[in-house]
């Protein structure tokens, strides 16, 4: 699949410790992205922030905290994710969605050849 031109970012900021059914949310987030089809996702584990409960949380050593700020980023052609939201309505019950609306100039997986997982 290659995606080029305009596209949405969506990103869903949650906590690590967040769970659907005992399993991490992250984890179920991109599954269903993958379900759907979506062009692909990255969870990325942040290292300090807060969000609406205004509790700080950090991996400094002296503060460690178990609840660690996460965000999954999805970026694919509008009418894909916003088809992907009603899903994200299942999922979150705490959290922030953000979409943004950017530019894509490179998108291509690598050849099944090549070595990779995929």
């Amino acid at each position: 699949m290659r995606l080029t031109g305009p596209a949405v970012r969506l990103t869903v900021f949650i906590g690590e410790t967040d769970r659907w059914r005992h399993r991490p949310l992250y984890h179920e987030i991109v599954a269903r992205a993958h379900a759907a089809g979506l062009a692909g996702a990255s969870v990325l584990r942040g290292i300090e922030g807060y969000g609406a409960s205004s509790r700080v949380h950090t991996d400094r050593i002296l503060s460690l905290s178990d609840d660690l700020p996460v965000a999954v980023v999805i970026v694919d052609a509008e009418d894909r994710i916003r088809a992907f939201l009603p899903q994200l309505d299942e999922l979150i019950t705490e959290g922030l969605v953000v979409l943004d609306p950017v530019e894509v100039i490179r998108y291509a997986g690598r050849p099944a050849s090549a070595g990779g997982a995929g």
